[in-house]
């Protein structure tokens, strides 16, 4: 028997090497349909970017299994939302389509709208997904996360981070991760502490002294593993022999940055490092952008100690805000640039002024005003006009040497051929790409 077009034995070893340890229902370990979900749940994680809402409602209500298969049948997108609707039908308990234009007096002509969006944001996943179908890729994946004993975490598993479940269809599909169980156990008594990356002396010392603080406090400490204010904070909770989890916008198998290689291995030691893309996926900034709802969403608050205005520390805070965790940021001093942005956060978004280690355990349990989570880049605040999300990833899969076709760039990207020609004639206007003989190349 085959699944997905492979030897079915083989899909049961090659998943079977990323759950070593993990705890199964009795039976599932020898059961061809889990080992089937394992692998379609890798494959989703590499077909699909991070915090694809279409994606997410379409595994979530289909299984990613019978979903994986659609996409390498292609089942048209009337077939799959046709079946999407039966499943949410009669799982009052899913998620809810998100697709419906707005409220009609009839119900047949609001049912049609559904359906119409449902089949539209269907078929421009489809265009997205179907460049990136590859067995191969999966498959040493799933091989190179073994070799570094990477374990894939599913949502039916125990240490699932229940608090992911806020995200709704925009969370992740699967998780890989290294490190202990009880680092992802402690997650829902976390703490994420972040900010700048250019920190000032000022800035590290906070993010030391809050770190080990609340480490003495019984928090597990949540960053995202970059220079400055992230580094310090997972620094200072090892050396205070306390729990720290990092979360990734790439593959656990390629430390990033690379000048963090030692400290992420001391973390997969003591702690645990976490990423939603397979093992070989490289950072992006539309990845970074949404690795930080992952940290927003798996801590009990979010706590910004050092933060220029337009800081990508910011964006988490957004995240945070929007999933109703509790916001808190440091005060620095009026005349530092790098603080301009938690005043920012307290000023105008009410975020919740913090200057120790109590106060900011003190944070848990309250409730915070909503943020908009992209206040950060719509704000009329210094800075160039933001591109839009299309525009960032297409600009990230762009090479500034090597001409790129838009069949390629598609692929990389993981949007369809008509939004990689729409975001590309955009960062032509923008001066940041150009169109050559052979394809498209980024300019400096």
């Amino acid at each position: 028997m085959t699944l997905f077009g492979l030897d079915e034995t083989r899909v049961s070893q090659l998943t079977a090497g990323v759950r070593r340890g993990m705890p199964v229902d009795a039976g599932d370990n020898a059961d061809s349909a889990a080992a089937g979900e394992v692998f379609a749940r890798a494959a989703w994680s590499g077909i699909a970017e991070p915090g694809d809402g279409t994606a997410g409602l379409l595994v979530a209500s289909l299984g990613a299994s019978v979903a994986l298969t659609a996409i390498l049948e292609s089942w048209s997108p009337v077939r799959i939302g046709a079946l999407v609707r039966d499943a949410l039908g009669e799982d009052p308990d899913g998620p809810d389509l998100v697709f419906a234009a707005g409220p009609s007096a009839d119900p047949t002509e609001a049912d049609a709208h559904t359906s119409a969006e449902l089949e539209l944001a269907l078929d421009a996943g489809l265009q997205r997904w179907r460049p990136r179908l590859n067995s191969g890729d999966v498959i040493r994946s799933l091989q190179q996360a073994a070799r570094v004993d990477a374990r894939l975490l599913l949502a039916t598993d125990a240490l699932w981070p229940s608090s992911l479940g806020d995200l709704e269809q925009h969370a992740p599909l699967a998780l890989w991760w290294r490190g202990v169980p009880g680092a992802l156990a402690a997650l829902p008594n976390s703490i994420a502490l972040v900010g700048a990356r250019a920190a000032t002396g000022y800035g590290e010392h906070i993010a030391m002294e809050a770190s080990a603080g609340l480490v003495d406090r019984g928090f597990a400490v949540v960053s995202g593993a970059a220079y400055g204010i992230d580094g310090m904070a997972h620094r200072a909770a090892l050396a205070s022999d306390g729990v720290t989890v990092a979360f990734l916008a790439g593959g656990v198998d390629r430390f990033y940055p690379s000048g963090h290689d030692s400290l992420l291995t001391r973390i997969v030691a003591s702690g645990a490092v976490i990423s939603e893309l397979p093992c070989g996926a490289a950072p992006t900034k539309w990845r970074f952008l949404q690795r930080n709802r992952l940290i927003a969403a798996a801590s009990a608050a979010t706590v910004v100690l050092e933060a220029g205005w337009r800081s990508g520390s910011l964006n988490t805070a957004g995240h945070a805000s929007a999933l109703g965790r509790p916001l808190g940021a440091v005060p620095g001093p009026i005349t530092s640039p790098t603080s301009a942005g938690c005043h920012r956060l307290i000023r105008e978004f009410a975020a919740v002024c913090v200057t120790s280690p109590t106060e900011m355990a003190e944070l848990v349990g309250e409730r915070s005003i909503q943020v908009p989570l992209d206040f950060a880049v719509t704000d009329a605040g210094p800075g160039p006009i933001p591109r839009t999300s299309d525009q960032i990833r297409v600009f990230d899969a762009l090479s500034g040497r090597s001409p790129r076709t838009v069949a390629d760039l598609s692929r990389r990207a993981g949007l369809s051929s008509a939004a990689v020609r729409g975001a590309l004639g955009g960062l032509d206007l923008d001066g940041a790409a150009q169109e050559r003989e052979a394809g498209w190349v980024r300019r400096a």
